[in-house]
């Protein structure tokens, strides 16, 4: 209860002003002239300008707010090494058992985890974010439980937005030693088949710590061995690194542990590097004109990607004649360059409805087999030419054709559709018009017969004949298109087709493209979530094994979201390198920065907090003792104080705020009161004057 005196005046101020002033000169002249009785007059007057003032006590019923202590609890990956998670967990429950008892205190617990953003340990954004409904003077302290690697300690203790002790309360021992792999340059991308290099150093810190030391450091590429080096502590050295195909290369490199260190964890540094291919490099050779000849040149020169080199054969190389250079319409095909000594430049050889005409020497079909099995690409349209005498089956390119030609051409009306597994493969699954029965694209009108003896017909023609046909060979990759009449598609005949996205994506698988892949397992990050994708011509697939970068493994049950595609989230707790397992296939990705803060520097320490809780009157102090066992302080409840910690001891800033519940209000000169007051000095005043 508070008690106090107050005034509401009857009159404006300015006009009780005046009364005040007039019963003054009054009774300063009833004085002066010792008029008879003036003291009682002025007493009268008096009670006259105070009833006006209209006086009266006020009982204020307050009821004491509670102190808010936040209890932050830093569950950032550093706090699960040697066992700190465990003492936290311990020393969270205990102290908000002693908070409890503490009568005028309310806890406020936070918790504190990475959010990938490689900003490392922020607890006091959290914090503030956890405080910010109330009020300054209602904050009565801090308790943070945290192995001291903070990364966002403001410099004043007026940033925090509050006047209140805040308390460091540090898990982890005071002998604990570490290494640790650092990055100074890492390069983002790198030309396929180039070098780029990375500089890193090795740092021991803590009681063991080596400088000079020799470590071993062992070179990861995509998860498979490359080399060893030996460098040494404190040593500043670059290491090249090749990039061996088109995207996401990932690099890991691997330093020794050290004896007794905390954790292994950032020992390891992880490298990504986006290899980035130089233009794709397209021989088309066409052969017989036919309708359609331009429509594998203009989709491939619309292609940003692509240098196409393009020849169409006419005229052998062995006519020769004496007719001058610039008056011939056709010049000598370059073969020896093209097929001997250039042939390896090539990503992709395209064959347009060709037909042997005694150009091409049979040694350089050779070299094409030979181009094939060392990695290259061969793509054959064929139309009657490939049925005929005439047919690349008939040179030393059969051994890698996936189909046998009959002889015979089927002219006959029908719609191209995919085989079940051209429903799943990448190339042909989810082309538009595909999804109807017929498919919602034009017709056809040739077909080469054939017989399959290696590779997966993707789409068929009348009587299920095979229609497009791919196969790998060695190292490299052949496709059959076995009809000329995709031209019909591009030339919108009947509604079209979509043979921009089936050549496009045909082309670029005889590539290599990674992302056409029939059989793969992919990583890659949404937002927050893991996503893992696995593409395969199956009709199932197993459950994946997801590792950590702590080491821990999860199961991870793989959905089938289209035909032959598998997919899964995983929400990920943790920075650094996670690697998924499905089959005899393995897919690695990193998450957060490649040097991340909150791996930089593990050791536990009372330092950084030290000068903020000092500003505070509060203190930074380990929660083990010299046997590890834990050790808590005692919390007290304190009002107004220079220093909120001592010996074994802590403090809490008590709060003195207040709600206002309600205010009793006692007129002192209104009602009966004032006027029996009044008639009283009156009658006294009156009877003076009577005698």
């Amino acid at each position: 209860m508070t008690w106090s005196l107050a005034f509401d005046p009857l009159l404006p101020l300015w006009a009780l002003a005046a009364c005040a002033v007039a019963m003054a000169l009054v009774t300063g002249i009833s004085a002066l002239m010792g008029l008879r009785g003036w003291p009682l007059r002025a007493l009268a007057m008096g009670l006259l300008v105070a009833a006006l003032a209209n006086p009266a006590i006020e009982q204020e019923d307050r009821e004491p707010l509670t102190s808010v202590v936040a209890l932050v609890t830093d569950a950032t990956q550093s706090q699960s090494f040697d066992g700190r998670e465990a003492t936290t967990a311990t020393a969270v429950d205990q102290i908000a058992a002693r908070l409890e008892t503490l009568p005028g205190f309310e806890v406020r617990r936070i918790e504190v985890r990475n959010d990938g953003s490689g900003n490392g340990s922020e607890l006091f954004r959290a914090l503030a974010n956890g405080l910010s409904d109330v009020p300054p003077e209602r904050v009565g302290g801090a308790l943070l439980v945290t192995d001291g690697q903070i990364h966002d300690i403001p410099d004043k203790a007026a940033a925090l937005g509050f006047e209140a002790p805040v308390h460091g309360l540090i898990t982890g021992r005071a002998t604990e030693v570490d290494r640790r792999l650092i990055l100074h340059r890492t390069p983002r991308f790198g030309l396929v088949g180039s070098e780029q290099s990375v500089e890193l150093e090795i740092r021991d810190a803590g009681a063991g710590a080596r400088p000079g030391a020799a470590v071993e450091v062992e070179i990861r590429r995509d998860g498979v061995r490359l080399s060893t080096r030996t460098l040494r502590v404190g040593e500043r050295i670059e290491i090249p690194l090749e990039i061996a195909h088109g995207g996401d290369n990932i690099f890991e490199l691997d330093a020794s542990p050290l004896p007794g260190e905390l954790t292994p964890l950032n020992n390891r540094a992880v490298v990504t590097i986006d290899g980035i291919r130089e233009n794709l490099r397209v021989l088309l050779v066409s052969g017989s004109p036919h309708a359609g000849e331009r429509t594998w040149r203009n989709l491939l020169k619309s292609d940003a990607s692509v240098d196409l080199v393009h020849f169409t054969i006419l005229r052998p190389p062995e006519k020769q004649d004496g007719t001058p250079i610039n008056q011939l319409s056709l010049i000598a095909f370059p073969t020896r360059e093209l097929f001997s000594v250039k042939i390896d430049e090539f990503d992709l050889i395209i064959f347009d409805r060709y037909e042997r005409r005694g150009v091409l020497p049979s040694i350089y079909f050779d070299n094409i087999a030979r181009y094939v099995e060392a990695g290259g690409a061969v793509l054959v349209a064929g139309g009657p030419d490939y049925a005929e005498g005439g047919s690349l089956y008939r040179t030393p390119l059969a051994p890698i054709l996936p189909a046998e030609p009959t002889g015979l051409i089927l002219e006959t009306p029908f719609h191209p559709e995919l085989a079940e597994i051209g429903k799943r493969h990448p190339v042909t699954r989810g082309l538009p018009g595909s999804q109807t029965e017929p498919p919602a694209w034009s017709r056809w009108f040739r077909l080469v017969d054939t017989e399959l003896n290696a590779g997966q017909a993707l789409m068929t023609g009348p009587e299920d004949k095979p229609l497009l046909v791919l196969n790998r060979e060695g190292e490299g990759r052949v496709a059959l298109l076995l009809s000329d009449h995709v031209w019909l598609w591009a030339r919108g005949y009947e509604g079209g087709g979509p043979h921009v996205q089936m050549l496009r994506r045909l082309a670029h698988w005889l590539m290599q493209e990674p992302d056409l892949e029939e059989e793969a397992l992919r990583l890659s990050q949404r937002g927050p979530l893991l996503d893992i994708e696995r593409q395969t011509l199956g009709e199932s697939v197993s459950p994946a094994r997801l590792t950590t970068p702590s080491g821990r493994e999860e199961e991870v049950i793989l959905s089938e979201a289209e035909p032959g595609l598998w997919r899964a989230e995983w929400r990920p707790e943790e920075i650094g390198l996670y690697t998924v397992k499905e089959g005899d296939r393995t897919a690695l990705i990193h998450i957060g920065p490649q040097n991340p803060k909150e791996l930089q520097d593990v050791l536990s320490t009372t330092e950084k907090l030290a000068p903020l809780a000092e500003q505070t009157g509060g203190a930074s102090m380990r929660l083990l003792d010299v046997n590890g066992d834990l050790d808590l302080p005692r919390i007290s409840a304190l009002r107004d104080a220079a220093r909120y910690a001592g010996n074994g001891w802590i403090g809490l800033r008590q709060s003195e705020a207040s709600v206002l519940n309600g205010v009793n209000r006692l007129p002192l000169l209104s009602g009966l009161l004032g006027l029996a007051l009044l008639i009283g000095v009156l009658s006294v005043m009156w009877y003076r004057e009577g005698r």
